[in-house]
């Protein structure tokens, strides 16, 4: 009898302890509303009644606010595909391109749970841009000079990060270190050059380009896989401008911006604006961002003997 009432006692116990472990519990994530009333408004410096589209300083403030926002994402309308990043909703933008220039700001607003909310705005701004003469005459000598990478000098090519740094802290390439796999690198000369009609780049690339591949490459021609390595190319010519430097870490204010995908300086995976670091006549140091964002890459140059 005693071990019939233990057995049972047990049985009970047990079935009060599934009961308890497979009970649900509910859960609530809240309401879910996106975030309203977002506005963006849009600071162009020196904008006047005579000067619409600002002072040519290309200078912009964008201030976004939102009820229930939590976070925001912001794309300044100079990015082909679109680029949306992370701001506060508060933010400054200098314009580069020269001239008068359309731009479409986006602006999305993040609200509990991932809701959003997003609002365009289109502006027009002018930037005007002239640089130092003695910039201008150390890069095109008397009319046109040409450069090759310095690679008898210690760091001639470099990458670092792209945001809070302006040094190639991750790697620096010893005195011809590409010389054996990359030859490549050190043929290919860049020739600029100043003309009634404005300014010219022509790269000269007798064994080919040293460059990364596929979506990594600006460059016309190059396969859609490989490591990086040197890769036939014929060269190119095309137009190039001064533009004011868009990060402002450059002591010389001033870049290079290419026009087209027919030309580059130095190495085939990287953008169109090439910083300025240190410029004279005999040594040009260039920073300019990767196609791989986030990387920082460093050129030095010399003329060509």
């Amino acid at each position: 009898m005693k071990n019939s009432l233990k057995y049972s006692l047990g049985f009970v116990l047990a079935a009060m302890l599934i009961v308890v472990g497979c009970s649900e519990e509910d859960y609530s994530l809240g309401e879910l509303t996106a975030p309203s009333n977002l506005t963006v408004n849009v600071d162009i410096a020196g904008q006047s009644g005579d000067n619409p589209n600002g002072d040519g300083s290309g200078d912009v403030i964008i201030t976004a606010s939102a009820d229930d926002a939590l976070a925001y994402k912001i794309d300044f309308g100079t990015v082909d595909g679109g680029e949306l990043v992370p701001f506060k909703g508060t933010t400054s933008k200098k314009y580069t391109k020269t001239g008068t220039n359309d731009y479409r700001i986006t602006v999305v607003a993040y609200g509990a749970g991932g809701s959003s909310t997003t609002v365009t705005k289109d502006i027009t701004v002018m930037s005007q841009f002239n640089p130092e003469p003695k910039i201008v005459s150390d890069l095109t000598g008397e009319g046109s000079k040409t450069w090759v990478v310095a690679k008898s000098v210690a760091g001639h090519f470099g990458v670092g990060p792209f945001e809070g740094s302006t040094t190639p802290e991750w790697y620096a390439a010893t005195p011809n270190e590409k010389a054996d796999c990359c030859g490549c690198f050190y043929s290919a000369s860049f020739t600029f050059s100043q003309t009634d009609g404005g300014f010219t780049l022509s790269t000269n690339t007798p064994d080919g380009a040293f460059t990364k591949t596929g979506a990594l490459t600006t460059l016309p021609g190059i396969p859609g896989s490989g490591d990086e390595a040197c890769y036939d190319y014929s060269g190119g010519s095309s137009a190039f401008s001064f533009i004011p430097s868009s990060t402002g870490i450059s002591d010389t204010g001033t870049s290079i911006e290419l026009v087209g995908n027919e030309t580059y300086i130095g190495y085939g995976a990287l953008m169109k604006e090439y910083e300025i670091l240190e410029i004279n006549e005999s040594y040009m140091y260039l920073r300019v961002q990767g196609t791989e964002t986030g990387n920082a890459w460093y050129l030095k140059l010399v003329p060509a003997e």
